[in-house]
């Protein structure tokens, strides 16, 4: 049997009729799953190669742009976040460094300075906004906390001072805790938690000006 021209094939009128009859519950949790996936680090190529989807049909699906059909929203259910290739880590650790700098007076424009990176970048980390963060910056913001974790910010001019005042009434606004309270073991573990907020902190000096190499000046996403 043939079909009208410009008209639907059997197939394409069964795959409507399947849509019609498909739960917007099970279309939407598929939306929320693929929600889900993108926040523990998947990207719209890992999720789709893991549910043998194009990247533009993932997209579509997460827009709201393009109807889930019922294979679709089936293929992506069945994706796990361990399934995905690890492109992007967990902040957990990287949000409680950048929190602990800011015990010593090193607010996010400096962070951010001296790693080469938009302060906005650094502070969608401080504020847990972002729960994954790239192998590279997660590297360089672990190589500057050791470098400053008990250290102070210079206050060599009075913008320098008021930088560092800022950044202490946060990190006490916030109840963060200085760098001697985290548990280096399980620092990087996804959902640690400190036992201890904040404490007053001097430590042993003045962190020094650290400048960025110059393969993180244009990484502005975390």
């Amino acid at each position: 049997m043939t079909t009208t021209e410009g008209g639907p094939g059997r197939g394409e009128a069964r795959e409507h009729a399947l849509w019609q009859l498909q739960p917007a519950s099970q279309r939407e949790a598929a939306r929320d799953h693929l929600t889900r996936l993108r926040q523990h680090g998947g990207t719209y190529r890992s999720i789709a190669a893991a549910a043998a989807l194009s990247p533009a049909t993932v997209r579509g699906l997460a827009s709201g742009r393009r109807r889930a059909q019922p294979a679709t929203a089936t293929a992506v259910l069945t994706v796990t976040s361990p399934a995905l290739p690890r492109s992007r880590l967990d902040a957990t650790g990287t949000r409680l460094r950048l929190r602990a700098l800011h015990v010593m007076g090193h607010g996010s424009a400096r962070i951010a300075r001296a790693i080469g990176v938009h302060p906005v970048t650094i502070r969608k980390l401080v504020r847990g906004d972002a729960c994954t963060v790239s192998q590279q910056l997660r590297d360089a913001i672990a190589d500057l906390y050791d470098a400053w974790w008990d250290k102070r910010a210079p206050g060599r001019t009075r913008f320098e001072r008021a930088a560092a005042t800022v950044a202490r009434k946060r990190a006490i606004t916030g109840n963060w805790c200085a760098a001697a309270a985290l548990d280096d073991d399980h620092l990087d573990t996804p959902g640690y938690r400190p036992q201890y907020g904040w404490q007053p902190a001097t430590g042993t000096g003045t962190a020094p000006d650290i400048h960025p190499p110059h393969r993180h000046h244009h990484e502005n996403r975390p």
